[in-house]
Formats: C-alpha cells, structure tokens, sequence
C-alpha cells in the first residue's frame, strides 16, 4: 500500500519512491514510476537491463547542449527492521520529517528533479538545450552493470553529455552548504606474498611469507604518495585486510594474503602507483602475484559554466555560495566524467545515510527542487 501522499508534489513523489523496497540491486518499480512521468513530459525512454540491473535513459530534445540528471534508485539492506523507530518502507511523515531507506541516499534527490524538471519544462517548453535522465539501480552494489554501462551504450549511439547533475547527499550542516565537484580516484591491490608452509620449530626448512612481507609493508605504507593539491588532499593508502596462517600455532604459514586500497587524486596516475608498488615488490625480492582492481579515476570539473550556475541558483534560493569539495567515497559520477563531462554532486543532508532511521526534512526536498529548477534556469544563457 503506497503511504498517504504529501500535498506538495516532490514529497508524494519521494514517498512513493521510497515506499518500494528496492534494495540493490532491486529497483522494485521505481523506474517505471519515474518513466511514466518523464514519457508525459515528453522524454523519449529506453529501459536498458544490463545482466540483473535495470537502468533509465529518458532524453528530450533535439538540439543543444545535454544537460542530465543521475541517479540511482537502489537502495542499501535495512539492518535490523525492529531497530527503526519508523518501517524503512513505509515512508513516513512525523514532525514534517520522511523517514525510510533511501530519502537522503538518493530517491528524495531524484523525485526533485523530476518535479524541477516538470516546473521548468511547464516555464520553458522548448529550452537552448536537451534534456536527459540516467537512473540506475546498480549504484550501492557492485557498480557493474549500471551507469557505467549505460555510458558505455550511449558512446554507441553517439551520445555526450555536456553537462551532468548527481544528486547523491552532498549537504553537511545544512542543506546546500556543500556541493561536490569532484571526487578521488580508488584502486585497490589484491597481493599473495609466497613462502613455504613448514612446522614453526624447524624454521629453517620453511620461508615464512609474513616475516618476509614485514619490511615491504612497513615501507609501502609510509610511502607520500603526493602533497594534494588546491582541490584534493594527498593521496592515502590504507591496508584493509591480512591473512595467513592455517589457525594452528605450530605451523608456518606457505602464502600470505594483502589487501590494500588507495585513494588518490588528480596528482598521482593509476600507473605511477602500479609502478611505484611493483617495484617496491622488486626491491625485497618477493614472490607475489598482484591483482589491480580500479573502481575509478579521480576527476574535478572546476570553474565552468555548471560549477558557475549551481553556484547561482544556490546563492539565488538560499542567500549564501555553498562550498566546493571533493571528499568523500566514489559516486557514479566517475563514470561520466572521462567521457569530458562537467559534473557535480548536489544532494540532502548526508548526516544519516544508510543509517537506521534514515531521514530528511520535507522542507529539504521542496527546496531542493527549487535549486534544481534554478539551475536549469541558470543554464539557459550558458
């Protein structure tokens, strides 16, 4: 049953978006919600499943520049249900705040659009620009089968996109006070380190992996990989995971386990690390095998005309210029940006995602679709 609707548009829409259980990489509906309101616009609409994700491509228009909005309709698992003081389906309404999985993270972000999109197009049926939508559900999982293939697809029907909004939570005390226009690169090492297994009371017919490893490891996380820059914060390595050992303590280990994770930023290459990790390795003679798995490279739109009209709108609808960042994990939006993009992320409040109880004000969407419309408004003379 969908909950009782709120009179303004953007919460109804964000209620009903919310109120479909759609956990990654499950869209549970939303898609076809969003397509159906979109189609009345006037967007042409292609449902692409890429292995088991569904993801939207809805453009409109002919001509111009493409202005997009991303997002993604999958949602993370709850947790304990009976921990949440409200369902994490039901979409709520208490003390003019909605509740449930997904309101901040990012299906209150996605119903501003579309009501933005609605107000705009009523305004200015015919705009200097087109149009489009990039939904997916295949964000908060494996990252697989969603945008990053849809990016893949419109490459072959010879599609670019000029200029893109995501709307992942970007607010930290207030709504709007940030916005993102970049992100940091993430790589990750898998790497075996070889010895010998053996009985820890004859060491000298084993090779302990570990031991080793110990002076390799000591000098790869002390590494400065770089100093940042003006926009980013120098690049970190962190070890996120070490495994040997076969549970007994009598008996040597024969492999040694590392996982490893950067996140670097535009003054540091995928390759300058593969390089300076390899031949570390080389250096203390080590028998490894080393797996690379890249989640993204870092990108930063910086002053163009979106950072200039988000900018605007922000000042115009709320009275103060909100900060550029680049903190923070990935998002989608390192998928689009390679393609010559300019991207930025504006969102809610990102205080309680994917928290128990997760939360945002009513009066947080209603101006956030405003913000969203202002851009476009922005965009009009770019």
């Amino acid at each position: 049953m969908s909950p009782r609707r709120h009179a303004d548009a953007t919460v109804a829409l964000a209620q009903e978006l919310v109120s479909r259980p759609s956990v990654t990489p499950e869209d549970a509906g939303c898609q076809p919600l969003l397509a159906e309101r979109l189609s009345a616009l006037g967007f042409r609409i292609h449902n692409l499943r890429f292995g088991d994700v569904d993801n939207l491509w809805a453009i409109r228009g002919e001509t111009g520049p493409l202005f997009c909005f991303a997002g993604h309709t999958d949602v993370v698992p709850t947790g304990d249900e009976s921990a949440w003081q409200h369902p994490p389906f039901a979409a709520e309404i208490h003390a003019d705040i909605l509740f449930g999985r997904g309101t901040a993270d990012m299906k209150g972000s996605i119903a501003a659009m579309v009501t933005a999109c609605e107000r705009f197009l009523a305004d200015t049926p015919t705009p200097p620009f087109r149009l489009a939508f990039l939904i997916t559900s295949d964000e908060e999982g494996r990252a697989t089968d969603g945008t990053v293939k849809v990016v893949d697809w419109l490459k072959t029907q010879g599609e670019r996109i000029d200029w893109c909004l995501v709307g992942e939570p970007s607010s930290k005390h207030r709504l709007a006070d940030e916005y993102k226009i970049g992100r940091r690169g993430s790589i990750t090492g898998n790497l075996v380190i070889r010895g010998k297994q053996g009985h820890v009371a004859y060491p000298h017919l084993a090779d302990n992996p570990v031991h080793r490893a110990a002076p390799f490891l000591a000098e790869l996380t002390a590494i400065e990989w770089d100093q940042g820059n003006t926009h980013f914060p120098p690049s970190t390595l962190q070890v996120a995971n070490i495994q040997a050992g076969t549970g007994a303590n009598n008996v040597i280990p024969g492999t040694l386990n590392i996982q490893f994770n950067l996140r670097f930023n535009t003054e540091t290459t995928v390759d300058s690390i593969k390089e300076r990790v390899t031949a570390l390795l080389a250096k203390h003679g080590l028998n490894y095998s080393l797996d690379w798995q890249l989640s993204g490279a870092p990108f930063l739109t910086e002053s163009a005309a979106l950072v200039q009209a988000v900018e605007r709108a922000v000042g115009t609808i709320i009275g103060s210029t909100p900060a550029a960042s680049t903190a923070g994990g990935t998002s989608d939006g390192r998928f689009i940006a390679p393609t010559g993009a300019q991207v930025v992320e504006l969102g809610p409040l990102n205080a309680t995602i994917h928290q128990i109880d997760e939360q945002v004000p009513t009066e947080h969407l209603i101006t956030l679709s405003t913000i969203y419309e202002r851009i476009l408004q922005e965009l009009r003379t770019a």
